[in-house]
């Protein structure tokens, strides 16, 4: 093969020192297929490594490199070939390999801009067969250098077995991909900047971290306060350590709040991998609101520099070089995510998003507080789930006090023997429902009643009713809800634990973003009616450490009916289920066996999309090979950013990178800075914002609000002249 083609410069250097094409073809192949080898795949993603930039061989592209050197001023397209080379390979592909080569075809076209459609209704032009004639069109100009390629390709045996189902062959294909261009991305930065090449691949090994972090739970629970809350804890963790002997599988952990389920996952997931040979522990947390304080759990152990987080809230300072690019691809032992960019990467398009997912591949996934998957895509989610079980060797553990019924996911092997009895050994509080299900209590009512305690909790289900009750309370009183952000409620939530540790009178009016995960610990909590979940989460925050059982007294959960119901949509369906539940004769909320009821009345009356991806991505799969990757990408979204704006507020030490958005627009490093200082506001609210001049455009698409920040309620939406609705938490 000639060396006088290239597949990337090197600034300012002449071009016998640029990679030739040919050594980077070899080298992305090699790699994916080492990547594929995990999930019997390797021929595949070798074919794929070689063909993926067979266009770079055109004249189009060598005179492009030449004049992005200032070394060619030539015609761009002096004998009609195209630089834009990621479709020559698909049409190869497409044409010399037949149906198998249509399966690389997605994977060669979408290897820079993400995997395509097939049919154009939704992408136009990016669809895959509107791309093919432009690759076809460069083939006619590199036909020799072609064939010398096809001679380096792999007969390509069947696909695997386990994707033989088509239901299966989108996820397989994502995966083939995930091995493509990761393999290009770590390629084209060995050759383009190997200083930083090198800072890959240097975290410790599982072994030496599991060491670290079993001698400091040994610690920790040394010097551990001597209570029954503490033994039982421990007796988790035990329990979690001789389940982790067990096949590879799905499991659940089943453990009421406040039980140490974070550290007790972890010892799972850690027992476990050394024991199957698993590469990396992957903890997926539902809330950006959370994750702080898990990962710091974890960094505390393990150390800052070897636990990665990867999640929109990550502030730059807790970010290192090496970290930043771990992130890029999961290539790190300990990993700490969000649902958002677990779930959504599972279903991306985007080479970025997708680089990851090979090496979710033999590894051990945590989904905490595995109750708060996303009813309206519970289909998809648990398809994938299922699918890394079965076919990717994942261990997948749920973990939750609330488990709960999830159709079509596959069987779950309990870690916590039922002898165990947790729930009864673990009870701290007292749920009291209301005798009438019926009988609303106004905000004046509810306000009086929390004054009659010195420390207390109220959890309600909008911003609108806590910013209201809030304003019935006396001075003293804290607010919490996601009108603040993010810097503003880690700030309130430090104040709270402090003063409540000194035994200072604290009352505090809160939305359910306190109910997963953060530990509060109150003698009295109140509750708006809502899903049985929400409720035994808000009790999570009362008598959390036990401390009253040592006086014979448990901990009081007072649910009560608001002014209004919850919001249409899924507040309000689990509020429905709790009020017919509530009349069953022997109700108990506070036993699992009555979560898994719950959860099989909820999930029917929901609307679930999985017919949508269905058609998407599997309908079409044979025998023609039709999918529609990037529409299915668009839609599958946790997080519907159609429906709300997120605005800025200046909170905090902030001014110094808002003043740099100003003046230079927004960048990966002053948008990271600045996601802790981010509100979201529902689309009519910030409408009507812009309508009255609150909010202002500080670069194109970055808002920031001009109108109030408060120090007690945050982002003074509804003290403003704006509409009162109930917004999203």
């Amino acid at each position: 093969m000639s060396n006088r083609l290239y597949a990337h410069s090197r600034k300012g250097q002449p071009p016998e020192t640029w990679q030739p094409l040919d050594e980077h073809l070899h080298a992305v192949a090699r790699r994916g297929a080492e990547f594929a080898t995990s999930f019997s795949s390797s021929d595949w993603a070798w074919n794929a490594g070689w063909l993926h930039d067979l266009g770079k061989a055109t004249n189009a592209f060598q005179k492009y490199l030449l004049r992005c050197n200032e070394l060619d001023d030539s015609d761009y397209d002096a004998d009609g070939s195209e630089s834009n080379h990621a479709s020559t390979g698909a049409a190869f592909a497409e044409d010399v390999l037949k149906l198998p080569g249509r399966t690389l075809a997605y994977l060669l076209a979408g290897h820079h801009a993400g995997l395509p459609d097939w049919h154009s209704a939704e992408t136009g032009n990016a669809a895959l067969p509107c791309r093919l004639p432009e690759g076809r069109k460069n083939l006619t100009f590199i036909r020799a250098y072609a064939e010398e390629i096809h001679k380096e390709l792999r007969p390509l045996a069947r696909p695997p077995d386990f994707v033989r189902q088509p239901e299966r062959f989108h996820f397989w294909m994502r995966m083939i991909f995930s091995c493509l261009v990761d393999a290009d991305f770590l390629n084209t930065e060995e050759d383009g900047d190997p200083s930083k090449a090198a800072l890959r691949g240097v975290f410790p090994n599982l072994g030496s971290l599991a060491d670290r972090f079993f001698q400091a739970l040994e610690k920790l629970e040394t010097d551990a306060v001597r209570s029954d809350v503490n033994k039982i804890r421990a007796e988790i963790r035990r329990a979690c350590e001789a389940a982790a002997a067990r096949p590879s599988g799905l499991f659940s952990l089943t453990v009421p709040t406040g039980g140490g389920k974070t550290l007790s996952a972890m010892a799972f997931a850690l027992r476990h991998a050394l024991q199957h040979g698993k590469q990396r522990v992957i903890y997926v947390i539902p809330y950006t609101s959370i994750i702080e304080q898990t990962a710091n759990i974890l960094a505390s152990i393990f150390g800052r520099e070897q636990v990665v987080e990867h999640h929109s809230n990550l502030a730059p300072a807790r970010e290192t070089e090496r970290s930043q690019m771990a992130a890029e691809n999961w290539d790190a032992p300990i990993i700490v995510t969000t649902n958002v960019q677990f779930f959504e990467s599972l279903y991306a398009a985007k080479p970025g998003r997708c680089r990851k997912l090979h090496n979710l591949v033999n590894s051990v996934v945590v989904l905490d507080e595995a109750q708060l998957l996303p009813p309206e895509l519970l289909t998809p989610c648990l398809d994938a789930l299922n699918q890394l079980v079965q076919c990717y060797r994942v261990t997948l553990v749920l973990a939750t006090a609330t488990q709960p019924a999830l159709p079509k996911l596959l069987p779950a092997t309990e870690i916590i023997p039922a002898n165990m009895r947790l729930y009864e050994r673990l009870k701290r509080t007292d749920i009291l429902l209301p005798k009438d299900m019926k009988a609303q209590q106004d905000w004046p009512a509810v306000a009086d009643q929390l004054q009659q305690h010195e420390q207390v909790l109220c959890v309600v289900n909008t911003r609108r009713d806590c910013y209201d009750l809030f304003k019935l309370m006396p001075a003293g009183t804290i607010h919490l809800s996601a009108l603040m952000c993010g810097a503003h409620r880690s700030t309130v939530i430090r104040w709270i634990k402090a003063r409540l540790r000194r035994g200072l009178p604290t009352r505090v009016i809160s939305t359910q973003l306190v109910e997963a995960g953060v530990d509060l610990d109150f003698p009295a909590v109140y509750r708006a009616l809502a899903g049985l979940p929400s409720i035994a989460q808000a009790a999570g925050r009362c008598n959390r450490e036990g401390k009253l059982n040592a006086s014979a007294q448990l901990g009081q959960v007072h649910v009560f009916v608001p002014p209004k119901p919850a919001p249409p949509g899924l507040l309000r369906k689990g509020e429905d289920v709790t009020k017919e539940m509530s009349a069953l004769p022997g109700f108990d909320p506070q036993q699992p066996e009555t979560f898994t009821r719950y959860f099989e009345l909820l999930y029917p009356r929901l609307n679930d999309t999985g017919s949508e991806f269905h058609d998407l991505l599997v309908r079409d799969v044979n025998p023609k090979l039709e999918i529609q990757f990037r529409t299915a990408a668009a839609e599958f979204k946790l997080i519907d950013d159609k429906a709300q704006q997120a605005v800025l507020v200046d909170y905090g030490r902030c001014k110094t990178w808002l003043d740099q958005v100003r003046t230079i627009g927004p960048t990966r490093k002053n948008m990271r800075a600045l996601q802790r200082n981010t509100v979201n506001i529902s689309k009519p609210a910030f409408d009507a914002a812009v309508r009255t001049g609150f909010v202002a455009e500080l670069a194109p698409g970055v808002w920031l609000w001009q109108g109030a920040y408060k120090r007690d309620t945050g982002l003074d939406l509804f003290g403003e002249v704006l509409s009162p609705e109930d917004l999203i938490v």
